[in-house]
């Protein structure tokens, strides 16, 4: 019988040690967001916030639970987008940094926060990945206008956006990246048109996207609704990954009951993917600090 589902792998910790700094970019405190948030028709401050609280705290532990599944001897440090200074990030010594997604639009973010992110972002040598709304926050770091899926910018169109909320095929466009070590190993578990390895099985949950691809950046992957899934820069200075999909699902979906949206058994595809991050940013900042 054909299966319909993505097969359950155990996951054995590949890395030993590793220190990783997780940044938590959801709105938390009253002066993170624009004085312009007032003037949104649904602003309700406390309400907001405690929601967005509530989204941070499930998605950093998401991130945490993943970086624990793979490395044995993980020392994480939870830290606030308010924090995202080099001198904060140099402290903690990371040898990677993870950027959480987001839940309300960049306009009604306090601009101090995002200009300071925009500045700090280029100069660091710290290996990074960025997750949905990381991934916008790095390409709109790099210049490029975050639009809904239909092309419209957020503030004219904060309700009934088009959204992708289920687990979608996105296409690889550059196989031979290190970050997609290991897919071709895969069982063919799918539809035949995913024989031939180059599409990933993955969870999308958002209603914007980068409009284009930032200069000096790779595109990665590509979907339907949303063309820049996933990139890359890689300077001798910079080791930047991003995923608009959330690849911080993967290892939590295997006991849910199954349903369109929730399957008995993981994405393997996400879990290879924040896999084959961790060892290639310990590899470049070997290379950096040797």
């Amino acid at each position: 019988m054909k299966k319909t589902f993505c097969e359950y792998d155990p996951v054995h910790p590949k890395l030993s040690s590793m220190r990783v700094l997780i940044f938590d970019n959801l709105l938390r405190e009253p002066s993170d967001l624009a004085e312009t948030a007032a003037g949104e028709k649904d602003f309700d401050r406390d309400a907001w916030l405690d929601e967005e609280r509530y989204i941070a705290s499930l998605a950093i532990e998401n991130i945490s639970q993943n970086v624990r599944k793979l490395v044995r001897n993980a020392h994480i440090q939870i830290s606030h987008l308010s924090e995202f200074t080099e001198s904060h990030i140099q402290k903690f010594e990371p040898e990677a940094i993870i950027l959480s997604g987001t839940l309300r639009d960049f306009d009604l973010y306090n601009p101090d926060l995002l200009l300071n992110f925009k500045y700090v972002l280029p100069r660091l040598q710290v290996p990074i990945l960025g997750i949905c709304g990381g991934h916008q926050l790095i390409g709109w770091s790099y210049g490029v206008p975050v639009v809904t899926l239909d092309c419209v910018e957020p503030k004219d169109k904060r309700n009934d956006r088009l959204r992708e909320y289920e687990y979608c095929f996105v296409r690889i466009t550059e196989e031979n990246d290190p970050i997609f070590g290991g897919l071709s190993e895969r069982r063919r578990s799918w539809f035949a048109f995913t024989q031939d390895r180059r599409y990933l099985r993955v969870w999308q949950n958002h209603g914007l996207m980068l409009q284009r691809l930032p200069h000096g950046f790779v595109s990665l992957a590509k979907g339907h609704r949303c063309p820049i899934q996933m990139m890359v820069r890689r300077t001798e200075q910079n080791l930047i990954y991003s995923v608009q999909f959330h690849i911080e699902k993967s290892f939590e979906d295997w006991n849910k009951l199954p349903s369109r949206w929730e399957h008995h058994n993981e994405s393997r595809d996400g879990r290879l993917i924040f896999e084959n991050f961790l060892s290639e940013a310990q590899k470049f900042r070997v290379r950096c600090t040797g």
